[in-house]
């Protein structure tokens, strides 16, 4: 009885160890897992992330994130706030990624869509506050379960 469980809690350890190397990254310098979720909303909450403002800026999003050498993992739009879930390499700054984002993708949207800056305060799309936090390896999955059903809500 004690040899079978020994053999399983290997097996079972193999496995655990064999999810955990495909994970990781390995760079140059560094084996890691930084992952983020970064939350931001429109200004006032105006609900105006719909349509084709809203397909933009998922476009915009993922541009952005091949530009600046960081990846998202999952990504929802909603009308008034966007949920990103991020990994980027250690040396970059959680709040590089979105400032990122919320700059590029902001200037964009205000000069493709001019009709947005009559519905925000002095033409600024996005709110000066943004939620940043970072993620383990066992509940990234419901992270990213999480902002994909934002939508169905």
């Amino acid at each position: 009885m004690r040899c079978n469980f020994i053999a399983v809690f290997i097996d079972k350890l193999c496995i655990m160890c064999y999810t955990i190397c495909v994970e990781l990254i390995h760079a140059r310098t560094v084996v890691y897992k930084m992952n983020y979720h970064i939350v931001w909303s429109v200004q006032y909450r105006q609900p105006i992330l719909k349509g084709a403002v809203e397909q933009r800026l998922r476009t915009l999003i993922s541009e952005i994130s091949q530009g600046k050498e960081f990846t998202i993992n999952a990504a929802e739009v909603m009308e008034d706030h966007v949920h990103i879930c991020a990994s980027a390499h250690p040396k970059m700054a959680p709040s590089y990624i979105y400032k990122m984002l919320k700059g590029i993708s902001g200037r964009k949207l205000l000069m493709e869509f001019p009709e947005l800056q009559k519905k925000l305060y002095r033409g600024h799309l996005w709110n000066r506050s943004t939620y940043v936090e970072t993620v383990g390896r066992v509940s990234e999955e419901m992270l990213k379960r999480y902002i994909e059903d934002q939508k169905k809500k």
